[in-house]
């Protein structure tokens, strides 16, 4: 067996470290995923007023702030029993929407699209052709000239005459694994930079209500505070003019390139390549009307998509069997004098992430598991879109559970929610067209219960999150959050069982062991989410300890 080390991974949020173990032919027979770096908001949170979960959690990560900052509160309104407005709960609900539409065509396009682009063959494209490449997949393909794409291959040229790609450089181009034409790599090309534009203007949405984002400021204990942007006419209408421009891109551009690349790998498709555990996981969650949710809860086992099981939380337990915890301390174990972690004993420790199970079950969670529970529990709103996606990609239901396929979940998911995110906007027009403006819950923090705990579950772009509080004297005294990389990147526990990550890449054959390209693309169809920093301090400026982190080419 061979050892290959990459580390760190690039385009994912934090510091996630791969080992794969490959046989003679290429083909990888284990692999050990390991989140590098320590997250310690929780010990942060300790003895803080609940009221201020939300400012502390949403530091957890500069990308999902918005999610935990919502879970955070969330779960402290649990514990106090309190109930939102109407208002307060849909304003939260878009906010929350908006941010799935930035994260999937984020992720997309510049997180996971050059795993499949090849960025120097774009520029022996013929610009005409990928004009028509483009009405292959759409009726009206969005930016589809033949100026415009010389326009992108002037700019490319550009970078390669002055002797570098910019963003583009360090990929592996020329790899065996490429399979786009190079009008195809132009098109897909031309959308990545469209989609800069589209990430700055879905941004400036969810600003309207959040104050700011990253770290929006809005969301409080009992509601929010953004009535102001919620009663003025030109605010909403923002809003709505940037949704519909989302959409546009989304139908005309993200999803018509996924149904390309599902295409053009249909054969890794149909060989089931990425393939996980089967074992998915559901909360469901925003209620669009009295009686519909956008996302059903559920949970599949071994890829039996027929019997859907109803969702309990009280099956959820977090393992620290490989993980650098001993109890409630910090154990980090040194790493092997040639850098790689150590893995000889199946009790080894090896990443900082730890290892939720349901029901005993390592499971995976996020865009794929959703748009699966929700199509097998009769969701008769997203039935429509899957269909659609996979009859024309000749595709089966299980074929989504693959890299490509967790990549068509997102775009599929993504039209889904552009199109009924508007019926939570009418929602809240209607309320103030009817005179209740309430967003707001108002409450004596200092009459109610002072020992008491709460949780809160929630669908977020990456998957299932999860926050615990615990509050004594009206202080919180534990926090506990599961986050969707927690349940995807961890490690195995004592009887093998592998996390979704690490099972996903069993089987992969790499072409050039040297340019690890497929064990990219498997790892970045989950977008992964690691802790970006140590959240330790110190307000005094006490030194509290040193970490020395091994890195390995």
């Amino acid at each position: 067996m061979k050892k290959i080390v990459i580390d760190p991974i690039t385009r994912i949020e934090g510091h996630l470290r791969a080992e794969v173990e490959i046989d003679e032919n290429n083909i990888i027979q284990e692999a050990y995923i390991s989140g590098q770096l320590f997250r310690g908001i929780e010990i942060i949170m300790k003895n803080h007023d609940p009221r201020d979960a939300g400012l502390l959690a949403g530091r957890i990560c500069g990308v999902c702030t918005n999610s935990h900052f919502r879970a955070a509160i969330s779960s402290v309104e649990d514990a106090y029993s309190i109930n939102l407005p109407k208002n307060g709960e849909i304003i939260r609900d878009l906010m929350s929407l908006a941010l799935f539409l930035q994260d999937h065509v984020v992720h997309f396009y510049h997180l996971h699209l050059l795993d499949f682009v090849d960025v120097t063959k774009a520029l022996e494209a013929d610009p005409k052709l990928t004009s028509k490449i483009g009405h292959k997949y759409s009726l009206r393909p969005y930016a589809n000239s033949h100026a415009h794409y010389i326009g992108i291959k002037e700019k490319l040229q550009k970078f390669v005459k002055a002797g570098k790609l910019g963003l583009f450089s360090n990929g592996y181009w020329g790899h065996k694994a490429y399979k786009l034409t190079a009008e195809e790599n132009l098109l897909l090309l031309s959308h990545y930079l469209e989609a800069l534009k589209f990430q700055t203007n879905i941004s400036r949405a969810i600003a309207i209500f959040g104050g700011k984002t990253p770290h929006p400021q809005s969301i409080v204990v009992g509601g929010i505070t953004s009535v102001a942007d919620m009663l003025n006419p030109q605010r909403l209408n923002d809003f709505i003019f940037i949704l519909k421009d989302a959409k546009d891109f989304i139908d005309r551009a993200y999803l018509p390139d996924v149904k390309l690349l599902t295409c053009a790998y249909k054969d890794e498709i149909k060989a089931g390549l990425g393939k996980a555990n089967g074992n998915f996981l559901s909360v469901g969650g925003y209620q669009f009307d009295e009686e519909n949710n956008l996302f059903e809860e559920g949970v599949i086992y071994g890829h039996d998509f027929e019997n859907v099981e109803v969702f309990d939380e009280s099956k959820i337990r977090e393992n620290i069997e490989r993980a650098w915890y001993d109890g409630d301390n910090i154990c980090y174990t040194d790493l092997n004098e040639d850098g790689t972690l150590k893995t000889a004993h199946k009790d080894d420790k090896y990443s900082w992430i730890k290892s939720p199970k349901y029901d005993g079950k390592m499971m995976e969670c996020g865009p794929l598991a959703r748009v699966l529970i929700s199509y097998q529990r009769g969701n008769r709103f997203i039935k429509p879109f899957v269909d659609e996606f996979i009859t024309e990609c000749e595709l089966e239901l299980t074929d989504l559970s693959t890299t490509i396929g967790r990549n068509a979940a997102r775009a599929i998911e993504s039209a889904y929610i552009s199109e009924y995110i508007f019926k939570f906007i009418n929602r809240l027009v209607e309320n103030i067209k009817y005179y209740d403006i309430d967003t707001w819950s108002r409450y004596q923090f200092e009459e109610l219960t002072k020992d008491t705990k709460g949780r809160a579950f929630f669908e977020v772009p990456r998957g299932v999150l999860s926050h615990f509080v615990k509050i004594e004297e009206q202080k919180i005294t534990h926090y506990q959050v599961i986050a969707p990389t927690t349940w995807n990147a961890a490690p195995k526990d004592l009887q093998g069982q592998r996390g979704a990550y690490e099972e996903a890449l069993i089987g992969i054959k790499l072409e050039d062991p040297s340019k690890p390209l497929e064990v990219l693309r498997v790892l970045h169809s989950f977008d992964p989410c690691i802790a970006c920093a140590v959240h330790i301090i110190d307000a005094r400026g006490k030194e509290l300890g040193e970490y020395k982190i091994h890195t390995s080419c």
